[in-house]
């Protein structure tokens, strides 16, 4: 993985992650559900899927960011209802990596994980409307039901495709 500076936001009591990356000025930005327990130089699982395939592609480092920025290291886990003040700072807070760094592309990498809860299509669509004009990605095939894969089971070298955003958001909305 190479060494750029670490970037790592959290609530006061932990409870929740906004960001964490390790990037120069042009990262890749991936948007996962929700965080789970990994810090700067002790990622888990997941971030290391991110970090080597960010490398793998060249980009300068990767930011995490969630749909819903509560820890749990099980998605089961998340609020039953969504805490609006805790989704609006996460929202805040990805203006901000969106005004701080040159973004090129923004991963969808959430999985079927998205159907965990109710609200977490909107917080999606809250997103996506901070997000226009940006290039969204995926890595590897969707899902069966159409879903762009979470980055824990791909490998470094899993192919990037296009993601239409816009469509998705339009069918999850559909489908509530």
């Amino acid at each position: 993985m190479n060494e750029y500076s670490w970037i790592y936001n959290t609530s006061p009591s932990n409870s929740s992650r906004f960001t964490l990356g390790n990037c120069g000025h042009s990262p890749l930005l991936c948007i996962g559900v929700n965080p789970s327990t990994a810090v700067p130089e002790n990622l888990d699982p997941t971030l290391k899927s991110v970090a080597r395939i960010a490398d793998n592609n060249s980009y300068d480092g990767w930011i995490m960011i969630n749909l819903y920025p509560q820890r749990s290291t099980n998605p089961d886990g998340l609020h039953p209802q969504i805490d609006d003040a805790l989704h609006q700072k996460n929202l805040d807070i990805i203006k901000t990596v969106l005004n701080t760094y040159e973004i090129s592309d923004i991963w969808a990498a959430w999985g079927t994980l998205i159907n965990k809860r109710s609200y977490l299509p909107g917080c999606l669509h809250d997103i996506y409307a901070l997000t226009a004009g940006y290039n969204w990605i995926r890595f590897g095939d969707l899902s069966k039901d159409g879903h762009p894969h979470h980055p824990l089971y791909l490998s470094s070298d899993t192919p990037k495709y296009s993601f239409n955003i816009t469509d998705y958001v339009n069918s999850l909305t559909q489908d509530r």
